[in-house]
């Protein structure tokens, strides 16, 4: 038995040695962990996607059956027209928080949430081991997504160097505090249309809406508009909205020019949806109140959002050449 565990031991050892470990350890070395691996060919630039809340059926956190892979899946794929054009994907499958865990307390649901992202971490963990090779990255979550891309900033991006690959961090329609933003100094707030090494946050509502689960009254989020990239309250009326664009389960688009004009509500840090009429875009969970528009922060202001991932990558890319020029 003595000689069983030696060997045993030994061969850990070896494969620790041999740099082996990591593909030992993850279970993201094994291709039916991904969503999305390395699709997309002679892209300049990476894309790491955490998916949105797409579990309505287990208790707290998502088993990976193949019918929930199903959801996850057609979630990214009805995002995935915003970025796929200008970079390689990745998105991992995660065991995110279920909607169910949306019913219990703020506390509750972090605690399911970061369960999950133990999932995410441990994947990009893997990827920049694996792929990266010092390609720049965008990050980027809607939702729940949202969440973990806070957190994976909080967690890997005090690196500086990794910092410097950091095209623009998009996380929308979960928030981060401006106290949050202070302790983290990697979470650099945007602060226009083309700053890079950035985060992109919002989270839209009706004017009326004062408080909710992804913003608590009382805190402040950082935030910026997508319609004229400003953080301040000025308003941007409708015709600044490129177009809102509305991707069905079977991925039928109709797209809206106009839709929408928004400002910023600066002691919420929330984004205020004007021109339309909350009762006709009511699509939203339970556990928010009525006004939330959660559910189209990314549809209402498509193309202008489209439009700025590639603009933020080509400003990116530019002050690259022009230091390497340098």
């Amino acid at each position: 038995m003595m000689i069983k565990k030696l060997t045993a031991l030994l061969l850990v050892l070896l494969l620790i040695a041999s740099g082996a470990h990591a593909d030992v350890a993850s279970k993201y070395a094994n291709a039916d962990r991904w969503a999305y691996f390395s699709v997309g060919e002679d892209k300049d630039a990476d894309i790491f996607i955490v998916a949105p809340t797409v579990d309505k059926y287990d208790e707290f956190n998502m088993t990976l059956d193949e019918n929930n892979k199903f959801r996850f899946i057609r979630a990214l794929n009805m995002q995935k027209g915003l970025y796929e054009d200008s970079f390689r994907l990745y998105a991992p499958y995660y065991a995110q928080a279920s909607f169910k865990a949306y019913a219990l307390s703020r506390d509750e649901l972090l605690h399911y949430s970061d369960i999950g992202y133990n999932d995410v971490s441990e994947a990009f963990r893997y990827y920049l081991e694996h792929e990266n090779q010092g390609r720049p990255i965008v990050l980027f979550g809607y939702s729940q997504g949202a969440y973990n891309v806070f957190k994976l900033l909080k967690e890997y991006f005090d690196d500086e160097g990794l910092r410097r690959q950091l095209v623009a961090a998009y996380a929308i329609g979960w928030g981060c505090t401006f106290e949050e933003a202070e302790k983290y100094p990697q979470i650099v707030p945007a602060a226009g249309e083309n700053d890079f090494g950035c985060v992109v946050s919002y989270e839209a509502e009706a004017p009326a809406v004062e408080d909710s689960v992804t913003i608590p009254k009382g805190e402040r989020h950082i935030a910026i508009n997508p319609l004229n990239w400003q953080t301040d309250s000025t308003p941007a009326n409708r015709f600044s909205n490129k177009g809102a664009v509305f991707v069905s389960n079977d991925y039928q688009v109709t797209e809206i020019p106009n839709l929408c004009g928004a400002y910023l509500d600066i002691t919420r840090g929330a984004l205020k949806v004007t021109d339309v009429d909350p009762t006709e875009y009511s699509a939203r969970p339970a556990t928010l109140p009525e006004g939330s528009f959660h559910a189209y922060d990314l549809y209402f202001f498509w193309n202008n959002l489209k439009e700025n991932i590639q603009s933020r990558l080509t400003a990116y890319l530019g002050a690259v050449v022009l230091q390497e020029a340098a």
